[in-house]
């Protein structure tokens, strides 16, 4: 279990009398996938949606990007005070790193490393630092149940220097990360639908990603919150995470992430970076 999200212990003294504690503000950190172009093509809208979350996943040249959108989107976001964080996945450029593969566990923990120290180049040259790493599409899903290739990506992350990893709660990836050491933080997803067991619904499948954008808001809240949301097949369940993801892929991206940090904050969440 992170840090996030242990409770805090309670003081007892006998028959003292104590006067009850100041509410709780829920807090949650926006994250969203950013730098995902290359050369003249362009898929995110890097510096629109960058002065509305507070942690950005920059594409490391895998699954997308490239040194001169690296070099950018770091510069941008510690112009605006954005956490950098590493987004790796497998190399597949072509499949948008959203193709299954099997990668030997040398390898991947190697490339997972070489992700990350790209990028950091580029992050210490805007006078920033990588703050966090997250896999990617096909590498995401895997890790949550995958032993061998969740335990390569953490062998990455700590060749790379060992820094804190965003992925999804009670996943393989993050049980061993927690054992290796490094700092957790659950994340959830607001536009994507979750199966009764708390994982993601493969994309393959109908009603796997939210368009309505107004259940997408509404979503954020219930997730930020009440650490709920509704599964695809109508079951309420609990998904407890201190980051929420706004894919910066989706049609009409920035206006609903407005949307979300506008609510939540009218509904008394703080909206701020991990720790």
């Amino acid at each position: 279990m992170s840090p996030e999200n242990r409770p805090s212990p309670e003081a007892h003294s006998g028959s003292e009398t104590h006067s009850s504690p100041a509410p709780h503000r829920p807090v949650i950190d926006l994250n969203a996938d950013l730098g995902e172009g290359f050369g003249r093509w362009r898929l995110t809208e890097d510096e629109q949606l960058l002065p509305v979350v507070t942690s950005a996943n920059i594409a490391c040249g895998f699954h997308a990007g490239d040194a001169a959108t690296m070099r950018r989107v770091c510069a941008l976001a510690a112009e605006h005070g954005v956490r950098i964080g590493a987004q790796v996945s497998y190399r597949d450029l072509a499949g948008f790193g959203r193709r299954a593969m099997d990668v030997p566990a040398d390898e991947l923990a190697a490339e997972v490393a070489y992700q990350i120290g790209a990028l950091e180049v580029f992050a210490r040259a805007a006078g920033a630092a990588v703050a966090y790493v997250k896999p990617h599409g096909a590498l995401y899903n895997r890790v949550v149940h995958d032993e061998e290739q969740a335990g390569a990506v953490v062998d990455g992350v700590l060749l790379a220097g060992g820094l804190p990893v965003l992925g999804l709660p009670g996943s393989r990836f993050l049980d061993l990360a927690a054992k290796a050491e490094l700092s957790v933080v659950a994340e959830a997803f607001a536009d994507r639908a979750y199966t009764d067991e708390g994982t993601l619904v493969p994309r393959t499948r109908e009603g796997a990603v939210v368009t309505d954008p107004s259940a997408v808001v509404e979503r954020s809240l219930g997730l930020a919150r009440d650490s709920a949301v509704t599964s695809l097949d109508g079951r309420r369940i609990t998904v407890r995470a201190r980051s929420l993801c706004l894919h910066g892929d989706t049609p009409g991206a920035v206006e609903l992430a407005r949307r979300v940090r506008r609510h939540l904050e009218e509904h008394g969440i703080e909206v701020a970076a991990f720790a």
